[in-house]
């Protein structure tokens, strides 16, 4: 069926914002809103108003942002978590720089920002679209908030996405106007018409009735189209057209009038890639969107809010003064607000004013009931007291809060490793293309490196420099006739490292150290394999230390524990467990043999300056 890129907009926001999905025979839901709910609920607001039928304020017990906030911290990721390692020996030089490209990349694009709200909208909606696209020449990644963007609800990619945007007028100028930072391909004619368009209206005074001028709606829509959508007058293509497809980007908008829209295209054209890519902390089966804290905790909020709503009208009832009497005369009057306004009133004979005995009210069942409910919801969300930092209730043993925060932190595991995943799905689709696209230069790189980093890549620099200097210093020794010295290499080593010690903990790195002529050149058979190193911030690093501690102790009192096989298996087993030191790292700092030069070359050299040697 032919339709506009419009029309296919505004059939796909009808459907998101006022249909349902059928995920069971007795399950109806409705993406839109529960993303809508999550966002009331994180921002305390109530869905039926902030006040009831009596006009009297319902209060927000929120519960919802604790739990965020737990499991924010729990699965955070850090820019130093993300590693390069190789598929072979040969490739750890080429993995190192590309290490080191990739930090230098997300410190340049503010990847650790991206990664904060990237894990704080994971926390609250339990998925997050990211969008990663290049601008002049740079790669940005950012987040979409789920209240900007339409999608399919049960299959992400099954039908375009599309994200609402708002621009001020003078931002669409921009992004019209070639040459200027903010130029996106705009056209400007259409840029023009869409502002005349949805000019305020005024008045018979000239002033604005609305605001409609301030933001301007546009719709950008990315996915796999009909081509016949590329061309001017996509009605008018051929049958071919609309049956061939190909994943493409459109940015629209469209007014209403009388006779049905005004349809406006700013840009269309092809794309490589889909910049958006849908991530999960636990994928539901059926959803696009996946259960966030927020949602988990939909019924327990909303028993919370009603638990304290009647705390509250019994408090306010048992505040009051209130009088019964069967004196006609005050029917229909109301006493009290007579009392508190200092009217004197006269009752008649044998008709008394008695106390209506509220004063006692049941508020213990209501905080009974809403304590069964606040327990549940520790529960769903798998966040207990002692992951809240509360104290627990006295008398209960500490390992018994030691095993419940084990068993939360299992949970939050399983999301750190999704999320670990997803990451380095991003960058093998969108991170290292850019990177090796953009490396086409022999430019020096520096790096800030760690003690780890700083052995590692020494092992493999310093005896290979070693034997470059030798190799020249002798070389111009025997062109001035002159006998060079034995090569001494554990001389020229020191030599070596004395020479790298002011630069502290940074190196600099040129493509020629890894034997190519540009980085492009250096990297281009390299094959990628990303490993996400994730520190577990629910660990008991107290225990983690003491046991270290313990095992220092042991190894002090007794160093030939370690020439035992067996001492040995255990002790690396030891350390294995606590997750923060690995037995390799202990051999790591070995040094490496060079491979690529040695110094056999330098007899050619002697034989053709020299002649044969006598």
């Amino acid at each position: 069926m032919r339709k506009t890129i419009q029309e296919i907009v505004r059939n796909a926001e009808t459907n998101y914002t006022s249909g349902t999905v059928t995920l069971g025979k007795y399950v109806d839901w409705s993406m839109y809103d529960t993303v809508e709910r999550i966002n009331a609920y994180i921002n305390s607001t109530h869905l039926s108003g902030e006040t009831d039928s009596l006009g009297r304020e319902k209060p927000f017990f929120n519960i919802v942002n604790a739990s965020v906030n737990i499991w924010y911290r729990a699965t955070d990721l850090d820019r130093k978590d993300i590693a390069i390692l190789p598929d072979r020996a040969s490739d750890v030089a080429q993995a190192f720089i590309a290490t080191v490209l990739l930090q230098d990349w997300m410190k340049k694009a503010r990847f650790g920002v991206f990664l904060n709200l990237w894990g704080r909208t994971l926390a609250q909606y339990g998925s997050a679209v990211t969008k990663f696209v290049e601008k002049n020449g740079e790669l940005t990644a950012s987040v979409i908030p789920w209240n900007r963007f339409i999608s399919d609800p049960i299959d992400f990619y099954a039908l375009p996405r599309i994200e609402k945007l708002y621009k001020t007028p003078a931002q669409l100028e921009n992004m019209a106007t070639p040459g200027h930072p903010d130029y996106a391909g705009y056209n400007k004619e259409a840029v023009k018409a869409l502002m005349d368009a949805t000019t305020s209206r005024k008045d018979m005074q000239g002033t604005n009735v609305d605001n409609r001028s301030e933001f301007i709606e546009l719709y950008e829509v990315h996915g796999e189209l009909p081509i016949a959508l590329l061309s001017a007058d996509p009605l008018r293509e051929p049958e071919a057209a609309w049956e061939r497809y190909r994943q493409q980007m459109h940015v629209v908008s469209f007014t209403a009038t009388k006779g049905g829209f005004s349809d406006f295209t700013l840009f269309k054209g092809p794309e490589a890639k889909d910049p958006y890519m849908l991530t999960h902390l636990i994928e539901e089966d059926g959803r696009t969107l996946s259960r966030g804290a927020v949602e988990e905790l939909f019924h327990a909020q909303w028993m919370q809010n009603h638990s304290v709503k009647n705390i509250k009208d019994t408090l306010d009832l048992a505040s009051k003064l209130i009088f019964q009497t069967a004196d006609t005369r005050y029917a229909g009057r109301n006493v009290l607000s007579a009392i508190e306004t200092g009217d004197i009133f006269i009752h008649g004979p044998n008709m008394p004013l008695t106390r209506v005995a509220n004063d006692k009210p049941d508020i213990t069942a209501f905080q009974n009931f809403q304590s069964m409910w606040k327990n549940l919801a520790n529960e769903l969300a798998s966040t207990p007291d002692a992951l809240k930092g509360n104290t627990l209730p006295s008398g209960t043993p500490y390992s018994l809060g030691a095993l419940l925060t084990a068993n939360a932190s299992n949970l939050f595991e399983q999301m750190t490793e999704n999320k670990g995943l997803h990451l380095e799905d991003m960058l093998r689709t969108y991170v290292i293309p850019h990177l090796k696209k953009k490396m086409d230069n022999t430019d020096e790189i520096a790096a800030v490196l760690g003690d780890r980093d700083i052995k590692q890549i020494d092992a493999m620099y310093v005896p290979r420099q070693a034997i470059r200097n030798y190799n020249d210093r002798a070389a111009e020794q025997i062109l001035n006739r002159e006998e060079p010295l034995p090569f001494n290499q554990p001389m020229e080593e020191e030599a070596v490292r004395k020479s790298l010690a002011p630069l502290g903990n940074k190196r600099f790195f040129v493509p020629s150290d890894i034997s190519e002529k540009t980085w492009k050149e250096a990297l281009k058979d390299l094959e990628w394999r990303l490993e996400i190193q994730v520190t577990n911030e629910f660990k008991d690093k107290q225990v983690l230390l003491q046991t270290l501690a313990t095992v220092l102790q042991s190894i002090a009192a007794n160093p030939q524990i370690l020439t035992d096989p067996n001492a040995k298996m255990l002790f690396n087993k030891i350390l294995s467990a606590t997750g923060t030191v690995s037995p390799i790292e202990l051999s790591a700092t070995t040094t490496m043999q060079p491979q690529a030069e040695t110094v056999e070359p330098l007899q050619a050299l002697a034989q053709q300056t020299y002649g044969t040697k006598q």
